[in-house]
Order: C-alpha cells, then structure tokens, then sequence
C-alpha cells in the first residue's frame, strides 16, 4: 500500500492509501519525493478540467528508482537512482511521434493521465509511488536536490518554446507575463543572449525580473504595450515574442507586438478559450509567424535535466515555498494565488 493525495471531486482532496503500483518488466517503481503543483492542478482543484474522478494529480516529480522490473537495463539503472520521467504517454507509433512531435502526441489525451472510468486518473505524482517506463527515465546527479529536479518538466516545456524560435545573441525577446511560466522564458531567454523585454503589471514581479535577466520591463497598465516595446526595438517590434497568459485578448496584443517577419509563440492554453480574430492579411503583407508550443518533448527533457545536474540553470528563485504533502491544503492555497511561484510539495513518510 502508499499514501497518495486522491482528488474524489474538484476541491476535495484526502491522503489515503491505495495500493501500490505493480511495475511491468520494463518499468521501474520510482519513489517519489518532491512534486510541483501546477497551474493545471490548481485548475483541476477548481473543477476547470474535464478528466476522470477520483484523480491523482502531479506531472511534475522527480524521485529514486526503488524497484526494478527485470527487463530493465541494470547497466544503466539501479535502486536508489535519482531520476526524472518523461510524462507524455506517447504511442510512439503515430506520424507525430515518428516525426519527433512526441510531444503533442494525439493518443496521449485518451490515456489515464486524463481518464479512467475503471480506476484512478491523474499522473500520480502526488503520491508515494509511481511506475514509469525504463526508456522515460531522466537520471539525476546524487547533488541536485529532489525539489530542484522537480522543476525539470516547467524548465522541458520553455526550453521546447524556446527552441522552436531560434532565439540568437541580441535578439529583441518579448514576455508577457511574470508568473512561474514566463519567469523561467525571461532566464532562460537570457541565458541565450537575447534582450530581454518583459510586460507585467505586477511590480514585485518586474523588480524581481530585473534581477533574473529581463533587460526592459514595462507596466502594461500604465502605457501602450505596442508602442512601448517599438520604443525600445529601434521601431521594430520583438523578434521573438513569447505569451505565457492564459488570456484570450492578450494574444492580439502579442501578435502586435511582434516584429515583421518575427515569430509570436502562444506558450499558455487560454482561459476561457474564446477565439481571437486575427487579420490575415497583415500576416501576409508582414510574414509573422504564429505557433504553439505545449508540453515537453523528448530531446528539452533531456536538456533540462543538463541543466540542473551541471549547474548551469538554477530554478530555485522561482519555487516560491516547499511544503511537507500532508500540508497540501496549504500548499494549494500558496499555489491559488495570484503572486506566487512555483510551489513545491515534499514527499515524506
């Protein structure tokens, strides 16, 4: 048996104990010790998701290998291994997945991650145990922490946004949004040697950008976003302007943003979905580019967890609190707020 955190219905979420995962020759049984809530568990929380109850909620998790199956590479794996999984359940047989979209991965919405009338949905993170495919395994130096390692599915899924953009030295880069998401765009973006412009109301998180590479930052309430950003791009707009809110009008206000023959990425699912009319013909006549970009894939996984186990990026400014998962009423209030960060919970017991 283990003690997971089971959601019954949006808002009522209780520690019980479930038995525990039965791990198949190529899975191993990772025992999990930290997990991030995300803005999706806060919207499972609030019963803005259409998936299956009860629920496990987590994606993002890092913990230690404590049982192996016996097909499983002992070469490479062993009890007491520090690792990450890859949580996109692809098939690895559709034109996406032979294509290297893995990541959007057309079956993966059909799997029990999100519905399981026979049982329980979710990704489990937010439990003691959690069996995972040997192959979708990231492994963790000894010295980075669980908490730090936790972070790396946010870190895959901006470094997935990124990358998609080609982000060049000098580059003019635009971030709407502060919160956890965009945080991490506006580090990671200057870590790329881009000029880095970020548009948030929040002062606290525009002081705080200053300090984490953000080379502009603007008060879209107090002026003309578009204009403002002209400003400080030679009247060019942003090369590369990244959305990282969940607001439907925001999206034209990045669309406009954005430099001509430049790219805007809609990073963040929106909230309510509405649709935002776009005018075509200024795509045309400008060759803007507009694209997506959701979750991780196989390839930013892996160099997310480089860049934890090397040292090269540390998320530790935006985890915002680390709380024990018996606390977790409190830990999702923490993470409800408007002005917080990442909020992580530590697996005990």
């Amino acid at each position: 048996m283990m003690k997971a955190l089971v959601m019954s219905e949006p808002g009522k979420v209780a520690m019980i104990e479930i038995p525990k995962p039965v791990i198949k020759p190529d899975e191993v049984l990772v025992r999990v010790r930290a997990a991030g809530i995300c803005i999706n568990d806060v919207r499972d929380f609030k019963g803005e998701g259409h998936y299956s109850y009860p629920r496990i909620g987590g994606h993002e998790f890092a913990g230690e290998i404590c049982e192996m199956g016996e097909a499983v590479n002992t070469n490479r794996f062993y009890i007491g291994q520090k690792v990450v999984t890859y949580v996109v359940d692809n098939c690895n047989e559709c034109y996406y997945c032979k294509n290297g979209y893995e990541n959007i991965c057309p079956d993966f919405a059909f799997t029990t991650a999100y519905q399981n009338p026979n049982g329980i949905s979710g990704f489990g993170g937010f439990s003691q145990y959690v069996a995972a495919k040997a192959e979708d395994l990231y492994i963790g130096r000894d010295d980075v922490p669980f908490e730090k390692l936790a972070i790396a599915e946010p870190i895959a899924c901006v470094l997935n946004s990124i990358n998609k953009c080609n982000v060049e030295f000098g580059d003019d880069v635009l971030v709407i949004g502060g919160g956890t998401m965009g945080m991490l765009h506006v580090m990671l973006a200057h870590m790329r040697g881009a000029h880095v412009i970020l548009s948030e109301p929040m002062e606290a998180r525009r002081e705080k950008a200053l300090k984490l590479g953000a080379n502009v930052v603007i008060n879209p309430l107090e002026c003309d976003l578009v204009e403002e950003v002209k400003k400080v791009t030679d009247g060019l707009g942003a090369k590369v302007v990244f959305n990282t809110t969940a607001i439907p009008a925001l999206a034209l206000q990045a669309l406009e943003s954005t430099a001509v023959c430049g790219t805007m990425v809609m990073f963040s699912s929106l909230h309510p979905n509405h649709p935002v009319e776009v005018n075509l013909g200024a795509i045309h006549s400008s060759q803007k580019n507009i694209t997506g970009a959701q979750n991780g894939s196989v390839k930013t996984f892996w160099q997310a967890v480089q860049l934890l186990n090397k040292g090269i990026f540390d998320p530790t400014p935006i985890i915002e609190n680390i709380y024990d998962y018996h606390d977790f009423d409190k830990a999702m209030e923490c993470a409800m707020r408007n002005d917080t960060y990442k909020v992580v919970l530590r697996i005990t017991d």
